[in-house]
C-alpha cells in the first residue's frame, strides 16, 4: 500500500483566496430591497486578512482618483487608488508582492466572475436580454484609501458597469457606520429611505448596476472617522470589440503610469 499517497489524499489544503471569495459570494443571500445586491460576511479567514493589513502599500503606491466628488480645491483628492491588476504589483516590495498578487489574480478570475454572474443572474438577463454567461464582462480591481472629507453622491453607476463589488478592510469594529448607503431613489422621501451597510472586517456587498434602481451613495467622512481603507472589483461592460480594445488599451497605459481621471 503506498502510504505516502493515502495520507496526501486524506489532508485538505487551506481553500485559496479565490476558493474563499467564491464560496463567500455563493453563500451569500440574494436581497431584494431596496435592489438586488448581497452582503459579503468573512470573505477571508482571519490568518489571510491580517496579513493583508499588515502588508498594505504605503501611500506612495496610490495616486489620486479625480472624481468631482473627491477632488479638493487645491487639486488633490480625498480617494487614493491603487490598481490590483497582477502585471502593475511586481512594482512592490517582494513582501508586498507575496500577499497581494494572489488576490489580485483572484479579483481577475472567471471564477470569481462566474460566481457574481450566477448570483445577479436576473437582473442581468433582464438588462442584457441574453442568457448571463453570454454577457461579456472585464473586471477592474483596485485598493482604496478614502480620506477624511471623502463623499459621494447618490448615483446608480454608469451603463458601463455591470457588477460592482466593495470589500471592506478596517483593522476593527470600530467604523461599521461608514459603510456604503443604498438608497430606494435618487430624490425626495425615496432618498430618504436607506439600507446601510456595515463597514467590518472581511467584509463587503456586491451588486448588478440596474441604472434606474441602485441608488448607493457614501456619507461625509469626519476627521474622527479616519481613513476609510477598502477593495473594489468593478466588472465593465466588454459586449463591442470597441469597448474591449478600450478596456484593455487603458490597462495597458497603466504599466505606462498613465492614469484615468474618474
Amino acid at each position: 500500500m503506498n502510504v505516502r499517497a493515502d495520507v496526501s489524499r486524506g489532508v485538505r489544503s487551506a481553500p485559496s483566496i479565490e476558493q474563499q471569495l467564491i464560496a463567500a459570494v455563493e453563500r451569500a443571500e440574494l436581497r431584494h430591497d431596496p435592489f438586488d445586491h448581497i452582503v459579503l460576511e468573512q470573505v477571508v479567514d482571519r490568518a489571510t486578512y491580517r496579513t493583508f493589513l499588515a502588508a498594505l502599500p504605503g501611500r506612495e503606491s496610490f495616486h489620486y482618483l479625480k472624481h468631482h466628488d473627491a477632488v479638493q480645491k487645491d487639486g488633490s483628492s480625498t480617494r487614493l487608488r491603487m490598481y490590483l491588476y497582477p502585471e502593475l504589483l511586481r512594482r512592490l516590495p517582494k513582501e508586498q508582492q507575496s500577499v497581494w498578487m494572489p488576490l489580485a489574480r483572484a479579483l481577475c478570475s472567471p471564477g470569481l466572475e462566474q460566481a457574481f454572474k450566477r448570483k445577479f443572474r436576473a437582473t442581468l438577463e433582464q438588462r442584457f436580454g441574453k442568457p448571463v454567461e453570454k454577457v461579456r464582462v472585464a473586471p477592474i480591481p483596485i485598493l482604496l484609501r478614502d480620506q477624511p472629507g471623502y463623499r459621494i453622491g447618490i448615483h446608480s453607476d454608469v451603463a458601463r458597469k455591470a457588477i460592482t463589488a466593495q470589500f471592506y478592510l478596517p483593522r476593527d469594529e470600530s467604523q461599521r457606520d461608514l459603510g456604503t448607503i443604498f438608497h430606494e431613489g435618487k430624490d425626495g422621501e425615496a432618498a430618504a429611505r436607506i439600507t446601510r451597510m456595515q463597514f467590518l472586517p472581511a467584509s463587503g456587498y456586491a451588486f448588478p448596476v440596474a441604472l434606474t434602481k441602485s441608488w448607493h451613495s457614501a456619507a461625509t467622512a469626519t476627521d474622527s472617522d479616519g481613513e476609510r481603507v477598502s477593495m473594489m472589483v468593478t466588472y465593465y461592460v466588454a459586449e463591442s470589440p470597441f469597448r474591449r480594445v478600450k478596456l484593455a488599451l487603458g490597462r495597458a497605459a497603466l504599466r505606462l503610469g498613465i492614469h484615468p481621471r474618474g
